[in-house]
C-alpha cells in the first residue's frame, strides 16, 4: 500500500514539474527557426539608414539589414526579409509573419505588450528637420505648434503619434510614402518633420544645403531602437547575446560607420 502511495506521489509531483515547466523548454522558436533554416525578418524598407527597399530588383540594404544578415550567420540559417509596412507593422507582427522585426523599430510599451525587445541598440528621440533658412524658426515645439506650419508625418508609427500627441494647432498632413517625405520639406511643400534624430542627420546629408537636423543631440523625447521578438525566451537571449558579442567585437561598429559616417 505504501509502495502505490509512493509511486502515486512521485506520479503527481512529476506531473507538476512538466506543467510549471515553462514551454519554450520543450518547443521554442528558435529550435524551429534552426530547423527551417531561415530566419524570418520584417522590415518596411522605407527607413533609411536603417532598411531601404530596391525595388527594381526586390534587395533590401541597411544598416539594419547587415546586421540582420549577420544574426542569421551566427544562427547558421538564411535570412529572409518579409516585407511590412509602418501602419501594419503591429497586425504583421500578430499574425506570426515574421519572426522579428527589424529596420529602425523604436520601442514602445504598445509593442512590448505582445512581444519582447532585444537589449537597446541605438538611444535618441524625436528631433525637427527643416529647410536650413528655416532653423532658427522651429527650436521647440510651441515654435512648431503655430497655425501657419505644415507638419507633415509618415503613416502609421511613432512619428505620427509623436506628432498627434503634440501639436493641436499647426496642419498636419499625412504622406504616405517614406521615402520621399523629405523632398516634400526642400521643396516647400511642408516646412518640417519631427522623426528620430538619426534619420534627420541622414537626410540632412542627403539633402545637403537645403535641409538640416534641428538639435539632434537634444531631441524633445527620449526613445530606443531594439530588435521586436515574437515572444520566446530562447530567441531573446540568443538575439541578446549575439548583440552584446557584436558590439564588443567590433562588428556593430564597422556596420555603423558603413551606414552613419
Amino acid at each position: 500500500m505504501k509502495k502505490i502511495r509512493l509511486v502515486g506521489i512521485v506520479a503527481v509531483a512529476a506531473a507538476a514539474l512538466l506543467m510549471a515547466a515553462p514551454s519554450w523548454a520543450q518547443s521554442s522558436r528558435l529550435d524551429e527557426i534552426i530547423k527551417r533554416g531561415t530566419l524570418r525578418v520584417g522590415t518596411t524598407g522605407d527607413y533609411k539608414p536603417f532598411t531601404s527597399l530596391d525595388k527594381s530588383n526586390n534587395t533590401y540594404t541597411g544598416f539594419d539589414i547587415d546586421l540582420a544578415q549577420d544574426l542569421a550567420k551566427a544562427m547558421g540559417v538564411k535570412v529572409e526579409f518579409v516585407p511590412t509596412a509602418w501602419p501594419k507593422l503591429a497586425e504583421d507582427f500578430g499574425a506570426d509573419k515574421f519572426d522579428m522585426a527589424m529596420g529602425g523599430v523604436s520601442v514602445t510599451l504598445g509593442r512590448a505588450k505582445v512581444g519582447y525587445f532585444t537589449i537597446p541598440y541605438m538611444r535618441e528621440g524625436k528631433t525637427p528637420i527643416a529647410r536650413c533658412t528655416d532653423v532658427k524658426k522651429f527650436q521647440t515645439i510651441a515654435d512648431i505648434d503655430k497655425a501657419n506650419v505644415r507638419v507633415i508625418v509618415n503613416p502609421g508609427g511613432t512619428n505620427e503619434a509623436f506628432a498627434r500627441a503634440n501639436i493641436k494647432t499647426a496642419q498636419i498632413t499625412v504622406f504616405p510614402d517614406n521615402t520621399k517625405i523629405f523632398d516634400e520639406i526642400a521643396a516647400n511643400r511642408a516646412d518640417i518633420m519631427m522623426t528620430d534624430a538619426s534619420e534627420t542627420r541622414f537626410q540632412a546629408k542627403e539633402h545637403k544645403g537645403k535641409l538640416c537636423s534641428i538639435h539632434p543631440d537634444k531631441p524633445f523625447d527620449f526613445a530606443e531602437k531594439a530588435y521586436w521578438l515574437q515572444r520566446d525566451e530562447p530567441l531573446k537571449q540568443f538575439a541578446d547575446q549575439w548583440l552584446h558579442l557584436a558590439r564588443e567585437n567590433g562588428t556593430y561598429n564597422a556596420i555603423f560607420k558603413k551606414w552613419f559616417n
